[in-house]
């Protein structure tokens, strides 16, 4: 069962906080038992991140009374950050948490492992060094893409797995517009090597997030399967929304006007702030000079 930490960690209490989902689940040990586990997906560094997993963990335990799991996935570029503890000690009293960490930089001398293993997971931690390595470099992350594409399709996955997936590796491998439109083309081409529908994907995609919506249905495949002219209009929707999120997430809750900036950004305002979404020291320095 999902739930969502909003409904337990309230920002009233603790300022904006924002986390991923907890996951309840079942182990099947021979025994009845019920455990929560929360993972969080940390890209960057953050001195109170050790803090933000204790205090997201007593109080999911107080809320629900059953063993709480925190699991913490270190997404940055810095092999020396590895929290995995907080506690304090006064007047005798002592207190400490621990949490296991995954660090995907540990996986970098792993990738031809990563590329052919059969877990979802180890295809997205794959994508995800991808994207690191290549994130000076357009024309090697369009080659990486690609690859990364072509090896998805080939996956014996349900189709619908596949488009979660391609939805993943589209979000986190930016690509500049002429190389976005040139990735669509090889895409069609590449149908037949994977079988692979990859315009229908798109479409569905497009439909399910509202990434491609006020666009007919004709525009769509005019704009995939032709010589992909003009602009993908309804695409800055589902990235505006994809963009203020993270922002939200490292930043805390965003005022009216910084929304309204990023709905009626450019294409190349929202490309430009999420390249430096991450590096920037305060929300002010994103906007700055756009």
């Amino acid at each position: 069962q999902n739930i969502e930490l909003r409904q337990v960690v309230q920002d009233a209490e603790l300022g904006k906080r924002l986390a991923d989902t907890l996951v309840r689940v079942t182990l099947l040990t021979g025994e009845y038992r019920l455990i929560c586990i929360h993972i969080e997906v940390q890209g960057w560094q953050d001195a109170n991140f050790p803090q933000r997993m204790f205090i997201y963990n007593y109080r999911l335990y107080d809320r629900y009374g059953y063993p709480i799991v925190s699991l913490a996935v270190l997404a940055d570029d810095d092999a020396s950050w590895r929290p995995d503890h907080f506690g304090f000690e006064a007047l005798g009293c002592r207190h400490t948490f621990e949490f296991p960490t995954v660090k995907l930089l540990d996986y970098v001398n792993q990738q031809k492992q990563l590329e052919t293993d059969p877990n979802p997971f180890a295809l997205v931690t794959f994508a995800h060094l991808q994207t690191q390595q290549t994130k000076h470099d357009t024309q090697a992350r369009y080659t990486a893409k690609i690859a990364l594409l072509r090896l998805l399709g080939q996956r014996k996955w349900p189709h619908q797995r596949k488009l979660d997936l391609f939805a993943v590796l589209d979000w986190m491998m930016r690509l500049p517009k002429l190389l976005e439109h040139k990735l669509w083309q090889a895409m069609i081409e590449m149908e037949g090597e994977t079988h692979m529908k990859y315009v229908t994907s798109l479409e569905r995609f497009a439909t399910q997030q509202g990434r491609l919506q006020g666009l007919q249905e004709g525009e769509i495949r005019g704009e995939i399967r032709g010589e992909i002219k003009g602009e993908i209009r309804g695409k800055l929707k589902g990235e505006s929304l994809m963009l203020e999120r993270v922002l939200a997430k490292r930043f805390g809750l965003l005022s009216d006007d910084i929304r309204s900036r990023l709905k009626s950004a450019t294409a190349e305002q929202l490309e430009h702030w999420a390249d430096i979404c991450l590096e920037a020291p305060t929300l002010s320095a994103i906007f700055e000079g756009h």
